[in-house]
This record gives C-alpha cells, sequence and structure tokens, in this order.
C-alpha cells in the first residue's frame, strides 16, 4: 500500500514538472521525464540504453517471441540498442508517468572502484540486453529524493547526479547488476557484441558481413553468433534488417521520404526486396504502415521510438 501510495505522489509531481523539464534535463544530464494519459497500441520503436522507472501505467515488449512487462512494480535496464515492439496502458485516471536515467559509464566505473572485492557484492552473470527487475524500496525512496530536489535548480544541479548515482548503485548490486558490469568493462563478450552494435547504429547503411562484424568484436564467427544473440535476442543479420527498416520508417514517416528513396538510404539495392522485407516485419506495406502511424494518438511526452519523434529515446 505504502508503495502504490509513493508511486501516486510521484505521478502527480511528474505531471507538474513536465512544465519546466527543459531546465531539468540542463540541471541534471541523462535524466528525463515521462508523462502521457493515453494508450498507445503496439509498435515497433528503438529504445536507447538507459534505466526507464514507470511509477503508473503500464507497458508491455516483444522481443523476437520474448515478452516482458514493466509498470509501477518492476523498472527496465537496457543496456544495449535494440528494435523491438512496445505496448502502452495509459489514461487520465492512470496516466503512464515515469523517468529515464542514462548509464554514465564514468560513473558506474567509479562505482565499481569504490565497491572494491567486498564480499558483500556478489552480482550474478547476465548476459541479455534487455532486463525488467522488480523495484525495490531503496529505489522508489531515491527516485522520490530525485523528484524532491528537481523541484529546485540549484538543488538539481547540486544533489542531482548525487542521487543518480545512488539510484545507480542499487541498480547495480540488484539482480540485473550484472549486466551493468558487463557494460562497463571493455573486454568483456557484452562490451564487445556493444562495439558492434554502436557500429551498426552508425554505419548500417553500408554493406555490413558477418565476418566483418565478428572480426570488430575480435571473436569466431560462431562465438559471435552465440553471444551477439545473448545478448540481443536475434541474429547479427536479422539485427542489421530490422535496424535498416526502423531507420526507413522514421524516415518516410518524419521526412516524406518515399518508399524507394528510403530504401537506398537505408542500404536496401532492391526496392522490391525492402517492400518484401517491410511488410514481413512490420506486417504493413511501407504506405499502409505510414498511415497507420500516423493515424495514432500521440506517445507520452517524454518518450521517443524510431517511428515516431525525432530522437530514438524512451
Amino acid at each position: 500500500m505504502a508503495h502504490m501510495a509513493i508511486c501516486q505522489q510521484l505521478t502527480e509531481r511528474i505531471n507538474r514538472l513536465k512544465q519546466n523539464e527543459k531546465i531539468i534535463e540542463d540541471s541534471v544530464p541523462g535524466l528525463s521525464l515521462m508523462y502521457g494519459t493515453a494508450p498507445h497500441p503496439r509498435a515497433p520503436v528503438v529504445y536507447q540504453p538507459g534505466i526507464i522507472f514507470l511509477f503508473s501505467g503500464h507497458k508491455t515488449g516483444y522481443l523476437n517471441g520474448r515478452v516482458f512487462q514493466y509498470s509501477a512494480s518492476d523498472y527496465l535496464l537496457l543496456t544495449v540498442p535494440l528494435p523491438f515492439e512496445c505496448e502502452t496502458q495509459a489514461t487520465p485516471e492512470q496516466p503512464l508517468a515515469g523517468m529515464r536515467i542514462n548509464v554514465d559509464i564514468a560513473q558506474l566505473q567509479e562505482l565499481l572502484i569504490e565497491i572494491g572485492e567486498d564480499t558483500a557484492f556478489q552480482p550474478r552473470p547476465v548476459v541479455s540486453g534487455i532486463n525488467p527487475t522488480p523495484l525495490t524500496e531503496d529505489i522508489l525512496c531515491a527516485a522520490e529524493r530525485l523528484l524532491d530536489v528537481l523541484e529546485n535548480p540549484l538543488q538539481a544541479r547540486v544533489l542531482g547526479r548525487q542521487i543518480i548515482r545512488e539510484i545507480l548503485f542499487y541498480v547495480l548490486t540488484g539482480p540485473s547488476g550484472g549486466a551493468l558490469i558487463q557494460l562497463s568493462s571493455r573486454q568483456s563478450h557484452f562490451s564487445l557484441i556493444g562495439r558492434v552494435l554502436r557500429r551498426i547504429e552508425t554505419h548500417y547503411m553500408e554493406s555490413l558481413s558477418v565476418d566483418q562484424m565478428a572480426a570488430e568484436a575480435n571473436m569466431s564467427i560462431s562465438a559471435f553468433h552465440h553471444n551477439f544473440k545473448a545478448v540481443t535476442s536475434t541474429s547479427p543479420l536479422q539485427y542489421l534488417k530490422s535496424w535498416r527498416l526502423h531507420k526507413a520508417r522514421m524516415l518516410m514517416l518524419h521526412d516524406g521520404v518515399k518508399a524507394s528513396a528510403a530504401a537506398i538510404q537505408v542500404g536496401y539495392e532492391s526496392p522490391s526486396q525492402f517492400s518484401r522485407e517491410f511488410k514481413r516485419y512490420f506486417g504493413a506495406t511501407p504506405q499502409r504502415e505510414v498511415e497507420k502511424m500516423r493515424s495514432l494518438p500521440p506517445l507520452p511526452e517524454g518518450e521517443a521510438t524510431a517511428g515516431r519523434g525525432r530522437q530514438e529515446r524512451a
């Protein structure tokens, strides 16, 4: 009961704080707030790495046959950029309200150095790039204090980063902390796969072979396939294809680019192949998909996707 009462207070506070969101983002870099009162049907998204907390509302994610949910009882830890599908449940009576924190690698490494070899810290190995995790009272209380200081720009600037550090500590020492440890190590399999994902993110229009990607990760092809699927729940070529399709969808939806031109811009040589794969992935032709997305209600404020919004974050 106390948990839900605090979440209700935080929901009301986020609604109020959204009016000064630009000041908040300037005072506490890496923090953004989400608020919306309308549901959003299942649609493709690309979430960038970070920690997402919801204090009201509900989300369901779909990733290659895997279904996961997060709400006021859970937070979502994302350690690699992943294209998947997401459904949002929100109403005026129970809005979607939450916040997103980017993971500062330098801050994470500082925490790990300070923890040192303490035997009380025994994180379990985690290889998946997306991890719904139960929201603890420690994190909820820290989130409450963070939203408290956001009311005052000076307090936000001076104290905000320290409270985020505290939240990061609780996530690091929680059930999914192993994923953060992998993220902080440059030579872990997780980090090496992350390097390949960043290359795909910036060079998706180029002809990238599995051999090239495996070499980028300094792995054999078989080891690369195994580790890539463990992190992303999909194969390297399927991930590259989904990234290209998401990008093409954004070009058509926001820039008015025709399907044939979007296909070429994201690396397809054949517009007909692009149309076939687009329909297979999104369940509709490029034109129908764009028409459908334009007819949908807007996403909650503070949230954007590869299909709606200038930035790809959530």
